[in-house]
């Protein structure tokens, strides 16, 4: 049985050519700063967002962590949607590590906050309160349909931070998504940030690796952050080599993720008992809510896996599908016919 994988991008392997890059990387110690490839992977993940400096980092969780603690400090607090990855799936490592405050705010289906909700959210200068140093932004957004935020909403959201006295950071797991939805480059989506972190080992394809940019001293900062975590790697230019193949042949077939997810979606919604909302599906994300199968979100996913097509169970009535390299238009063929099986 072949097995159709739709539970995360993150499951996505490296390419024959990564692996050959891994072989061959030449390396050294970066903690020391002298690792060139892991040199080369930071100019390259600087450059495409726009920014003058960059750091590697293990994973999102990490490159978020470290961008929350430079910007915010213990008892400072962050302003974030409620749906927010930080907020929803980092096990609460901004206040359990970074002694950081997280303020929420309703994210809309779209995945943007509401500016004037932002604002109000603003602590006044009391000493009761923590102090607000931070707006964190998620584009695309996880729980809210992998939508892409696009350029002028991001432009709006940087205004009125830096107007408040706040950063802006951009949780970009998967910016190049958004950009390649929006038909923009992640760089004008990330302009108005003052930090701004990607995923490698997503859809990009990378086995391990996040990327944190901004200017070169927030970069400095974020480095002194990476170590205290244990985050200081010694020969990571061979996980780097990985990681500059990602950005220079992963990024232009994430369309064809894209195209898939569509695919899929209208296939499900063609499903008796299966809704799906078609005009939501702008990347590679699909949630598929269950109610009218007379079953529970986890029963229909075991079903599935019976089937051969793996899914992630998002709620109690809510799955989640994710297309990603290298699942073919055959694959989400294949995944139709196991929810059809699995539904009747």
């Amino acid at each position: 049985m072949r097995i159709v994988d739709l539970r995360s991008d993150t499951v996505t392997r490296p390419t024959r050519e990564m692996r050959k890059a891994m072989a061959e990387a030449e390396v050294g110690d970066d903690v020391f700063g002298e690792d060139p490839t892991v040199r080369k992977l930071e100019e390259a993940a600087a450059d495409r967002l726009g920014k003058e400096a960059a750091l590697f980092v293990t994973s999102g969780t990490m490159a978020n962590l470290v961008s929350l603690m430079v910007h915010c400090g213990r008892g400072g607090e962050m302003i974030l949607g409620d749906q927010a990855h930080i907020f929803y799936y980092e096990q609460g490592g901004s206040a359990a590590v970074g002694g950081i405050h997280p303020r929420t705010v309703p994210n809309r289906p779209d995945g943007t906050v509401d500016l004037d909700a932002v604002a109000a959210a603003v602590r006044a200068d009391d000493v009761h309160f923590p102090r607000s140093r931070l707006l964190v932004l998620e584009n695309t957004h996880n729980r809210c349909n992998g939508s892409p935020l696009d350029a002028g909403y991001m432009t709006e959201a940087g205004d009125l931070a830096h107007g408040l006295g706040l950063k802006l950071h951009v949780d970009g797991a998967r910016i190049f998504n958004a950009a390649v939805a929006l038909g923009t480059t992640p760089a004008e989506l990330v302009a108005p940030a003052d930090s701004a972190s990607f995923c490698l080992s997503k859809g990009l394809s990378a086995p391990v690796g996040s990327m944190v940019c901004g200017s070169g001293a927030f970069v400095a900062e974020a480095r002194r952050a990476r170590k205290l975590l244990g985050g200081g790697m010694r020969q990571a230019g061979i996980l780097a080599a990985a990681g500059l193949v990602a950005l220079t042949r992963m990024v232009d077939r994430l369309e064809e993720d894209h195209q898939n997810a569509k695919r899929l979606a209208e296939g499900l919604a063609g499903i008796e008992g299966l809704a799906v909302s078609l005009e939501r599906v702008r990347t590679n994300l699909v949630f598929i809510d269950t109610r009218e199968t007379g079953m529970t979100a986890p029963e229909l996913v075991d079903r599935l896996k019976a089937l051969g097509t793996l899914c992630l169970a998002s709620g109690p009535q809510q799955i989640r599908a994710v297309t990603h390299h290298p699942l073919s238009a055959a694959d989400i063929d294949g995944a139709l016919t196991a929810f059809r099986e699995a539904v009747s």
